[in-house]
């Protein structure tokens, strides 16, 4: 049984879980919807109530019957690198790839629907907060009075993207910034903005879920840091992530989290408080791993290598998929 890992040739990261799969002697094969056409090939055949599919990678052959486990790791467009790229031929891989895998019994890390929802972030807050995760007062809005009235209630604030990344090549990390008390939101009207209360924080916290297994780390926020140094991303800092025990209601709330949301995988951010209070700001279902584990030691690779071995029961993963889906 192989494991099928959809990223990009330069993901470092899944580098780190390919190594682990081999260490444990586990067939693995990666691929680039990106590259569908042009160097990876696809095959299902529908006949007689029998459901046959197979890919060809570099070369190699897979069966779609014979995968043990799907992780989606940072898959490009299907068919972004063809020989003569188009949306129709994108739509149209898109279905034959994806489609043909959700006929399989293999595990998703993490189910494409399940990722798709999971990337909304309003859904995200109100998930977490039904799940008993502390949340920032937030609000999402293009109306200038409606950003005035909550400056005037929360007079603290942070501004950060609702998306994450700017869509451009390669992606852009957009930083959470503090907004100035003498603030004019009148350019809210032209995009949703997403503005909320500033955590005076003494730590971030990455919690890093795979099944249920949580491995959260802390940085602790440098004595010099200044209240507008609030996105931990790029804010100067000296201070190595260290591992942090999981409070019992965080671990609670986040094991909660994933299995509403129908996540195997998730990047938890935090930011701790004076009173050592975790507040929730997002969960990754795709977030990065590494820089946590070079610095804590803690065996994030390993872990998922280890849930994507897992051996599982025929038509258990695509029952959890369609739960997923209706939720």
């Amino acid at each position: 049984m192989t494991v099928l890992i959809l990223t990009s040739e330069e993901d470092v990261t899944a580098d780190m879980v390919v190594l682990r799969l081999g260490e444990a002697g586990v067939p693995v094969v990666r691929l680039d919807p990106a590259d569908l056409t042009n160097g990876v090939a696809l095959s299902g055949e529908f006949v007689h109530g029998a459901c046959r599919g197979h890919l060809s990678v570099g070369g190699r052959l897979v069966g779609i019957n014979g995968l043990r486990s799907v992780w989606v790791r940072r898959p490009g467009s299907p068919a972004a690198r063809a020989a003569q790229p188009s949306a129709w031929l994108t739509e149209e891989s898109s279905q034959a790839l994806y489609g043909m895998l959700r006929s399989s019994d293999a595990r998703w890390m993490n189910h494409p629907d399940a990722a798709h929802r999971a990337r909304h972030k309003p859904w995200q807050l109100r998930l977490a907060q039904s799940c008993g995760l502390p949340v920032p007062a937030t609000l999402i809005t293009t109306f200038p009075q409606a950003a005035r009235a909550f400056a005037e209630r929360f007079p603290d604030l942070v501004v950060k993207p609702v998306s994450g990344a700017h869509p451009q090549e390669p992606p852009r990390a957009v930083p959470t910034s503090r907004v100035a008390p003498d603030a004019d939101f009148t350019a809210v009207a032209f995009g949703p903005t997403l503005l909320q209360r500033r955590i005076a924080k003494r730590a971030d916290i990455r919690l890093t879920a795979v099944g249920g297994t949580l491995l959260a780390a802390r940085k602790p926020t440098d004595p010099d840091a200044g209240p507008d140094d609030v996105d931990v991303r790029f804010a100067p800092s000296v201070s190595p992530w260290l591992p942090a025990d999981v409070p019992p209601r965080v671990a609670e709330g986040v094991l909660r989290y994933l299995r509403d949301a129908g996540l195997a995988y998730g990047a938890f951010d935090f930011a701790e408080d004076a009173d050592g209070i975790w507040w929730f700001l997002e969960c990754n279902q795709s977030g990065q791993f590494g820089f946590v584990e070079m610095d804590t030691g803690q065996p994030i690779a390993a872990t998922i290598a280890a849930w994507l071995a897992e051996e599982t029961d025929p038509g258990r993963s695509r029952a959890e998929g369609d739960r997923s889906a209706a939720s």
